[in-house]
């Protein structure tokens, strides 16, 4: 099962406010991302190795230095294996034939620990207690309750800041303290990737701001927007959460951070990593309520490609070419995702980023042909963005182009079948450039359409040179 599927599992099982002890394993929790959990002191839990590729992930908070007492218990013909780590690396592995295997393992403490249950021989029941895990015990509430002290705060109507969790990564610029911004309309800040665009946070975002706090989400990197965007956007503060575990976006601190800011800003990176650990949690939730609630949302390549109802995610595949996109409605680097966020500007939408560097028109066309009809592109070229604000009213800055694509009376998806070349004819392509407008809910805009197309069936498969 895909983490992002997991994710959805786990959230069912556990509050979005706390997450409840665990007393039984929540598959799938085959790799560390999707490590079941809180483990809580002393509580047993049960669980089954399935099969000889099967293993089992769990978690657990540790707040201060401290010696844990381990036992895996399991039938007297298999002969299971557990592995203990920390954020950084293998701590312990406890492999030998003994029923329970069992040892005691001193640990740092003050950070997030993941417990490997893996198999030498046998498959079936087992059942795994970590014992001397400080301040928690069975029934407790976990998610939340290691890894630093509360932070302070002012109270905006979301109660103050919760404690952070151990192993979370987080990165804060400025004024600790939430501030409270009175916001209206909110908006959308979708980024082609490359250099980021001055002008469309200064003259978009800032205004908006107000002064205010800025979150920015990440599941790899370090802290390189926030001294850029404090100073750029005069913000309160600019804290950057690496959400890089299930876990962490189930955190009442993330989504509190979340909650709070005036602008959310997803950076660059793995879209697919996005969706596998954010679908699912209460870190979607809150930022599908980012722009209802008069904030701004905004994202760059990865980042802005999660904006849309429909989203490329190639997830362990290699990305797509357009010559290879043509080639096959169903390529197999041709992997289409939704249900992340609902934003109302962006449902029948498809975002596309580094576009005209990376020539990705042809694969934008073969995957609007593929879905249901009435689908819009955007594909937005680096160093080039486009906001749009609740209404639907797009405005471009930078320095290249966005496309938009939209199909149109004439438009004929003429062949669109799995194995079979692409043939889509007659699609509507507005070029914008900065300052030219569009609205993506009504297709009023400034700038004249052109008919496109692609013939998957010839090397030279544009039909009327789209980015002309």
């Amino acid at each position: 099962m895909k983490g992002k599927l997991a994710a959805l599992f786990i959230l069912s099982a556990m509050s979005q406010v706390s997450l409840a002890c665990i007393s039984v394993e929540s598959e799938s929790n085959d790799s560390e991302s999707d490590a079941s959990g809180p483990v809580c002191s002393a509580q047993p839990v049960a669980g089954s190795i399935a099969n000889r590729r099967d293993q089992d992930w769990y978690h657990f908070d540790v707040t201060s230095a401290s010696i844990l007492n381990i036992s895996l218990d399991h039938s007297s013909g298999d002969d299971f294996d557990w592995h203990l780590y920390d954020a950084a690396s293998r701590l312990y592995s406890a492999e030998t034939s003994n029923r329970p295997e069992a040892a005691s393992v001193s640990v740092a403490g003050d950070g997030l620990y993941t417990l490997k249950v893996t198999r030498y021989k046998g498959r079936g029941d087992y059942t795994l207690t970590v014992d001397g895990i400080p301040g928690s015990s069975s029934g407790s509430s976990g998610g939340s309750s290691g890894g630093g002290s509360s932070s302070g705060g002012g109270d905006c109507g979301l109660g103050s800041r919760p404690s952070k969790p151990g192993g979370l990564t987080n990165y804060m610029t400025g004024n600790a303290e939430d501030i409270c911004v009175t916001q209206s309309q909110g908006g959308l800040l979708v980024m082609g990737g490359g250099t980021d665009v001055d002008a469309a946070f200064t003259r978009r975002v800032a205004p908006k701001l107000g002064g205010g706090d800025v979150v920015v989400l990440r599941t790899s990197g370090s802290d390189g927007y926030n001294d850029y965007l404090k100073n750029l956007l005069n913000a309160d503060s600019v804290e950057t959460l690496m959400v890089d575990r299930v876990q962490f976006a189930n955190d009442p601190y993330v989504e509190w951070a979340v909650r709070s800011a005036e602008f959310v800003w997803i950076a660059g990176g793995d879209q697919s990593d996005y969706l596998n650990q954010w679908q699912g949690t209460a870190l979607q939730q809150a930022l599908d309520d980012v722009i209802a609630r008069g904030a701004v949302l905004g994202g760059t390549s990865a980042g802005a490609a999660v904006q849309s109802e429909h989203i490329y995610d190639p997830d362990g595949v290699l990305g797509a070419y357009s010559d290879e996109a043509v080639s096959d409605l169903c390529h197999e680097y041709i992997n289409i995702s939704s249900n992340f966020l609902t934003t109302p500007v962006m449902q029948s939408v498809i975002v596309d980023t580094h576009f005209a560097e990376r020539d990705r028109m042809g694969r934008l066309m073969a995957f609007m042909a593929g879905l249901p009809a009435g689908i819009s592109g955007i594909g937005v070229d680096e160093a080039t963005s486009i906001y749009f604000t609740e209404d639907g009213n797009g405005v471009v800055d930078g320095n290249g182009h966005v496309y938009v694509l939209r199909e149109g009376a004439q438009t004929s998806r003429t062949q669109a079948v799995c194995g079979q070349p692409v043939i889509y004819e007659d699609v509507v392509r507005y070029k914008l450039s900065e300052f030219d407008a569009f609205n993506i809910l009504t297709g009023q805009t400034t700038v004249n359409g052109k008919l496109i197309g692609i013939d998957g069936r010839s090397s030279s498969f544009y039909i009327n040179q789209p980015y002309e």
